[in-house]
């Protein structure tokens, strides 16, 4: 991976002349990350190219979450019109890992990652994000029977895949909870495990520059049903209890809860299609099993019959997870 081209003069204007540009990680964009090693400092530089990307957003909000006791990396410097900037190092320490590592602590860790959900709700949303509600959940479905569908060969039924779906999304986005924050990538794989801090400032977050202004269930349901690595449902529902009993909500929460958890899911099956199919990525095809398996269980909840209906009746079981063990 080769770093961008202005990244050393950007280094040496800002104190870091001569350090070493190592490559770290990429992701489903176009943002690369590079570690940043000079003398004993490290840091860590994000490449966000533009026109493609724009690191404005990530250093707005970074800023905004630290100054409401969270754990975002510290913006060193920036240079937004080249797309460039240099964050705090988090290190190597990632939730994914420590929980492959020690699957005994997952219900200490989780029970963390619900306690900086429970933080954050109790800010009123960041000002200037735009709103994530029914609009945006139902044009987020369409990529389902856009990309999955003609991927295996499924001619589905568009007026009653909107109908089902506005029947169950309609009442949780008038349900009166939120407006809050949403990170909308909370997952194992975005949190690092910091040294020295303690409660939920030990929670190094990561890749919230796509945040909007939603519903507070559907980060809970993002990090409990988790693309990358299976959480247990006893986990899962004792997070539930935890994230319900802290904000004193009723049962209107855990009925959005599955029907976010649902409409993230069925999202994500299309994301992982499209980027197999335009963008040329198939290795994401391995995620879509754990996908169906957790929208199956979503589907299993009564306030989602309408939904289980139709896929009931456009979706075959051999065009489910069985389409994609096939492949394995």
């Amino acid at each position: 991976m080769i770093p961008p081209a202005g990244a050393p003069d950007f280094l040496a204007r800002h104190g870091w002349q001569g350090a070493r540009i190592e490559p770290l990680a990429g992701d489903a964009s176009f943002r690369r990350y590079f570690r940043i090693v000079h003398g004993d400092r490290t840091a860590v530089l994000m490449d966000a190219p533009p026109p493609h990307e724009d690191p404005a957003p990530f250093a707005r909000i970074a800023d905004w979450l630290g100054a409401i006791g969270l754990s975002p990396p510290p913006v060193l410097a920036r240079d937004l019109d080249a797309g460039l900037l240099l964050l705090g190092d988090f290190g190597d320490d990632r939730l994914r890992e420590t929980l492959d590592a020690s699957p005994d602590r997952e219900e200490e860790l989780y029970s963390l990652a619900t306690d900086v959900l429970v933080h954050l709700h109790r800010s009123p949303p960041m000002p200037g994000l735009k709103p994530h509600g029914l609009d945006q959940w139902l044009d987020e479905l369409m990529l389902f029977p856009d990309w999955y569908a003609p991927a295996t060969g499924l001619d589905v039924d568009l007026t009653e895949w909107t109908a089902a779906w506005r029947e169950v999304l309609e009442p949780v986005a008038s349900d009166g909870l939120g407006p809050v924050t949403v990170l909308r990538d909370y997952h194992a794989e975005n949190i690092m495990l910091l040294a020295g801090r303690t409660g939920i400032a030990r929670f190094g977050l990561l890749d919230f520059q796509d945040a909007l202004s939603g519903h507070p269930a559907y980060d809970l349901c993002s990090v409990l049903e988790d693309a990358r690595r299976d959480v247990s449902p006893a986990i899962e529902r004792a997070m539930i209890h935890r994230y319900m009993t802290a904000t004193a909500s009723g049962p209107a929460y855990e009925r959005a809860y599955w029907a976010l958890a649902a409409q993230r899911n069925t999202r994500i099956l299309g994301v992982f299609t499209r980027l197999w199919k335009r963008d040329h990525k198939p290795h994401y095809t391995a995620f879509q099993p754990r996908m169906w398996g957790l929208l199956e269980r979503d589907l299993s909840h009564p306030a989602l019959a309408p939904v289980r209906a139709w896929f009931d009746a456009n979706v075959p079981p051999e065009k489910r997870a069985q389409a994609w063990d096939a492949n394995q």
